[in-house]
């Protein structure tokens, strides 16, 4: 059953018990007086009045939509409210978006008076708000929650804006492209995915194309998000070089990102931790997935999170995560996971509570977030985190071997350079590059795009001088080698390796892990 359905199943229970004070909390008004109407209209009830107040409109009949008075201040609503009630029985007004009824006031004393009345005679008292009541209210009836279309009601939507296309626009959508559709419109209001569907068509003809576009146009309806960081994206954040197992099974979940689970109990894909050698493209990955999934990417970043009172925290952790699930889908970059999770030394509790709150969304969120977590330190982490079914899968991101920095070199060239390197130049880079991070690589050829620049010819750089800029570029393997050793093997035997498949056992004769992607060759 939809939420909608619920919501309207709760409310003609309440109209039919003759609740004094119904609240009906939302963010769609426009909803929630459809849903209204649609309780009034029952055949059982045709006999009863209801009436409906808003600030643009005054007061209407509820069902007719005929005025009733020519003043349409609420003072004269509440007026025409007090008396209605006072001589018949079984009277329904419902206001909708009164005055801010949050505390104890003289508008929300009179809303209790105008409760108690109806009490008396059978009446009820509806009340249309985006913001919690005030406890004095609360106590005097029932409330419901009529949330944001989810992908039942959503899929409805979209097969009736369709239907109604037909005819004027060439429809190319199958059934799961409708669903589908649905599934990434889930988190906006109902009159938002109207306007985005509609705005599609504008071109006279919806492609099935068309339907992975809707996160663009989701992202552009949400904006900047309280906790949430936007990361706009090009498309050569999209390339991206070495990893060969670790996007072998990013194409695959890709595949069942934009699926229709509708029919299954599979849900989205939840997403990957990256942990490894500092510099080695961890970052690049949520950059890489975003831009090729045509998804907006969104940083968590912990820093903005923790507060300096108590609860605070948990608070907009909770909110962030909520925002997250709303802009679905969408790809959540949560960098350096450690410094906001660790919490070897916090006294206070709030990291081990931000833990249980964060693992807990990670398990039962259905919603179409994928994470891309990274970590340089993955022992400051805690073990619970590390378990199988948090993140779909922990690979170790190692320094590029010689096949990983020979693709990384070109695609650096042709990035700072637009060129290829030499045949004979690409082997004694690579040579010349071994213990480099895909970081220094970078560093390296931006240095040499640089000086060409300068020169005003980038088209052919002397070999020697891209020689002797990779001769001067000292990795980090080499300033702190017994650090990057230590994370290496750590990461060898406990995670599944992220550049090419491994095809020999360890040193100490046990298999390594390694990633499965059956139909990748």
């Amino acid at each position: 059953m939809s939420r909608y359905l619920e919501a309207r199943r709760d409310l003609d229970s309440y109209v039919a018990a003759r609740v004094p004070l119904i609240s009906v909390r939302t963010v769609e008004p426009l909803r929630a007086v459809r849903l209204l109407r649609e309780v009034a209209g029952s055949a059982r009830r045709a006999g009863l009045p209801f009436w409906l107040h808003t600030r643009a409109a005054g007061l209407r009949d509820l069902r007719t939509n005929a005025q009733v008075q020519e003043e349409r201040s609420l003072v004269a609503a509440m007026d025409f409210a007090a008396a209605q009630l006072s001589r018949r029985a079984q009277a329904t007004i419902v206001f909708v978006e009164p005055d801010d009824l949050t505390a104890d006031s003289p508008a929300t004393r009179h809303i209790a008076e105008l409760a108690r009345l109806a009490d008396a005679r059978s009446g009820s008292i509806v009340l249309v708000t985006d913001t919690p009541l005030w406890s004095g209210l609360q106590r005097l009836g029932m409330s419901i929650v009529l949330d944001l279309p989810d992908a039942p009601e959503m899929y409805g939507i979209v097969t009736d804006f369709l239907k109604e296309q037909q005819g004027a626009v060439t429809i190319d959508w199958t059934d799961a492209d409708a669903r589908r559709a649905a599934e990434f419109l889930v988190g906006v209001p109902e009159g938002t995915a109207i306007n985005v569907l509609a705005t599609m068509a504008a071109s006279g003809h919806l492609r099935r194309d068309d339907v992975a576009r809707m996160a663009e146009f989701k992202d552009k309806h949400f904006g900047d998000l309280a906790g949430l960081e936007r990361v706009h994206v090009d498309s050569a954040d999209g390339e991206l070089g070495g990893l060969t197992s670790l996007r072998a099974w990013l194409r695959r979940k890709h595949q069942v990102m934009l699926a229709d689970l509708s029919e299954t109990r599979l849900r989205p894909p939840r997403g990957v931790l990256l942990v490894g050698v500092p510099g080695c493209g961890k970052s690049r990955c949520a950059k890489a997935v975003a831009a090729q999934w045509r998804m907006p990417l969104y940083r968590l970043d912990f820093a903005t999170i923790l507060g300096m009172y108590v609860g605070q925290s948990e608070t907009r952790l909770r909110e962030a995560l909520e925002m997250a699930d709303r802009t679905a889908p969408c790809v959540l970059w949560i960098d350096e996971i450690e410094k906001g999770l660790a919490g070897q030394y916090d006294s206070t509790g709030v990291s081990r509570r931000l833990v249980g709150q964060f693992l807990y969304w990670l398990q039962e969120s259905r919603s179409r977030v994928f994470v891309v977590a990274t970590s340089n330190d993955v022992r400051s982490l805690p073990p619970e985190l590390l378990r199988k079914g948090r993140f779909d899968e922990l690979f170790f991101v190692d320094l590029p071997d010689d096949t990983d920095r020979a693709e990384i070199i070109r695609l650096y060239y042709r990035r700072y350079l637009d060129t290829e390197p030499d045949g004979d130049l690409l082997p004694r880079l690579v040579v010349l590059s071994d213990g480099f991070a895909g970081s220094d690589i970078e560093s390296a050829m931006n240095e040499v795009g640089t000086e060409m620049l300068l020169r005003g010819d980038r088209s052919c750089p002397p070999t020697e001088f891209v020689v002797d800029t990779f001769v001067n570029t000292i990795p980090l393997s080499r300033t702190q080698p017994e650090q990057i050793a230590e994370i290496r093997s750590w990461g060898r035997d406990r995670a599944v390796p992220a550049g090419a498949p491994v095809t020999t056992a360890a040193s100490d004769g046990e298999p390594r892990r390694r990633v499965l992607v059956p139909g990748d060759a």
